[in-house]
């Protein structure tokens, strides 16, 4: 299912630290996928559920399949607005559209995709998203339950 249009996509904002820039002084490239990471996990705290309860609850999420396109660089101390949109609600995933943009210009520093199963924490095999989370999602990012 594809999401509706008119839902503002979850903004979790961070700071780029020294520990992220490599040797010239720039944001390392694979930190853009840690700071997408936690807009993710935000966006699920932000719906009430947090990732150690779901543990408990036999689920978890793991990354799929990643892609991300870089359009320009982030440096030491900059301030970061990185979003976190469901785009599309699956039986047992759900396809995350973000974006990380400098908050001083609104520049678009990179974008991504990520298809990220739910599977049982004691097994890793695919397992259903609840209804109580996927209902969450749904309300949350202008999804539509209906014609599953």
């Amino acid at each position: 299912m594809r999401a509706q249009n008119g839902a503002q996509p979850f903004t979790h904002r961070c700071r780029v630290y020294y520990e992220d820039t490599d040797a010239g002084g720039i944001v390392y490239y694979v930190n853009y996928l840690k700071f997408m990471e936690r807009a993710r996990t935000e966006r699920l705290r932000d719906l009430g559920f947090a990732q150690s309860e779901l543990v408990g609850e036999n689920l978890l999420f793991v990354v799929h399949s990643s892609e991300a396109r870089y359009h320009a660089p982030a440096r030491l101390d900059d301030e970061l607005s990185v979003s976190a949109e469901v785009i599309e609600l699956n039986r047992a995933s759900l396809r995350f559209r973000q974006q990380v943009r400098r908050v001083a210009d609104d520049a678009l520093l990179c974008e991504g995709q990520f298809l990220v199963a739910c599977v049982r924490a004691d097994s890793l095999k695919p397992r259903a998203i609840p209804e109580v989370l996927r209902a969450a999602f749904a309300n949350g990012s202008g999804l539509s339950l209906a014609g599953d």
